[in-house]
C-alpha cells in the first residue's frame, strides 16, 4: 500500500521516533539500528539514525532549538492540538503556545519542533 510520507534524520532515533509516534499517533511498524518506520492515517514516517561522523559534530540544546533555516515544513491534521501539546512535552519537543495559532481553511494551525528542532506545523479541524 502506497502512503505519503516523510523522512527525518536524527541524532537521537529513540526520542525523535518516540515524538512522532505520540503526537502523530503512529505506529511503529518496523525498527532496525539505522531506522524506525512509523504508519498511521495514510501517511508513515520514518526516523533515520544520522551516521556517528555526522551525528558527532551535531549539539542539540535542551530545550531544542527550531530549526528555521531549512525550507521544508511538514505539516500534519490531528484530532487535538492540546493532546500533541501533551505528546510533545513528553517527549521533549514544544508546541507554541496557544497565542501563536492561527486559522487557516478551516483549521487551527500552530507550529512547534520535534526534541532535535526540526519544524512541525499541527492543524486541527475547526
Amino acid at each position: 500500500m502506497s502512503q505519503q510520507g516523510l523522512v527525518v534524520f536524527a541524532k537521537n532515533k529513540k526520542r525523535v521516533s518516540a515524538f512522532y509516534q505520540q503526537t502523530l499517533g503512529l505506529d511503529l511498524a518496523e525498527t532496525g539500528t539505522s531506522h524506525d518506520l512509523l504508519r498511521g492515517h495514510g501517511y508513515e514516517v520514518v526516523v533515520h539514525t544520522i551516521p556517528r561522523k555526522y551525528a558527532a559534530s551535531m549539539t542539540i540544546t535542551k530545550p531544542p532549538s527550531p530549526r528555521e533555516d531549512t525550507p521544508f515544513k511538514p505539516t500534519f491534521v490531528v484530532v487535538s492540538l492540546e493532546a500533541v501539546r501533551s505528546a510533545a512535552q513528553a517527549t521533549g519537543g514544544y508546541l507554541k503556545p496557544d497565542s501563536g495559532a492561527w486559522h487557516f481553511r478551516g483549521h487551527v494551525v500552530i507550529d512547534g519542533w520535534d526534541p532535535e528542532g526540526n519544524i512541525v506545523q499541527f492543524k486541527q479541524a475547526e
